[in-house]
């Protein structure tokens, strides 16, 4: 009796080009996707790249003006602040000083000296300050627009970058303006005022009480 012979079933697949078709449509739904990106929209329009190029050289810019404009308000604020202590200790030593000077009964007749002088040196540091918070509070103005003029800037590279070839090239950007009334402004403005130059009014009140101080404690 003969032995029955191995047998291998091979099956073959009903639709053999199934799978290749199927990579084949995604890949063109893959370079459709690109193509019609907004960021391979604008690398094929000449106009639309060159206008995001220069808006982010322009952007790069405002950050490294805006960098440079808080480097210079902390040197103004730091200045400001060296100066005040030297007012101090200024006033502390002289203060001193004329305590050890009362003790000579003759010291009462020239009060006016160390009054004066006292006066005059306040004055010139006090203006020194008063200088440096101006220049402080000049630069934070220009800080404020700078960054305005960055965010209204970033706000336009976006929108290129999602509309692509769609932006119009005619579109500038719009810097953000103040919506105050006239009224508001004159109602706020002394005591913004007041507010930015807290330092200057304290140290001319202390110049103010040490001027007859000197007298007092030279005569008293």
């Amino acid at each position: 009796m003969a032995e029955p012979r191995d047998t291998h079933v091979v099956e073959i697949p009903a639709a053999a080009g199934a799978e290749p078709r199927r990579h084949s449509d995604g890949d063109d739904n893959v370079l459709a996707v690109i193509q019609h990106h907004p960021l391979t929209q604008i690398s094929e329009s000449p106009g639309h790249l060159l206008l995001l190029k220069l808006w982010q050289r322009e952007e790069d810019l405002h950050g490294r003006r805006a960098a440079a404009l808080e480097d210079r308000m902390d040197g103004a604020k730091r200045e400001a602040f060296h100066l005040s202590c030297l007012f101090l200790a200024f006033h502390g030593l002289s203060l001193t000083l004329l305590f050890a000077a009362s003790v000579a009964g003759d010291a009462c007749r020239d009060w006016w000296v160390p009054s004066c002088l006292s006066l005059l040196t306040s004055l010139v540091l006090v203006g020194a300050v008063h200088f440096r918070v101006r220049a402080y509070w000049g630069l934070s103005r220009l800080l404020q627009r700078e960054r305005a003029d960055g965010r209204a800037l970033a706000r336009c590279v976006q929108e290129l970058r999602m509309k692509g070839a769609s932006f119009d090239l005619s579109k500038e950007p719009q810097t953000s303006k103040r919506m105050k009334s006239s009224s508001v402004e004159v109602k706020w403005r002394p005591l913004q005022w007041c507010s930015q130059n807290l330092v200057t009014i304290c140290l001319l009140c202390v110049a103010g009480i040490v001027f007859p101080a000197c007298r007092f404690i030279l005569c008293g």
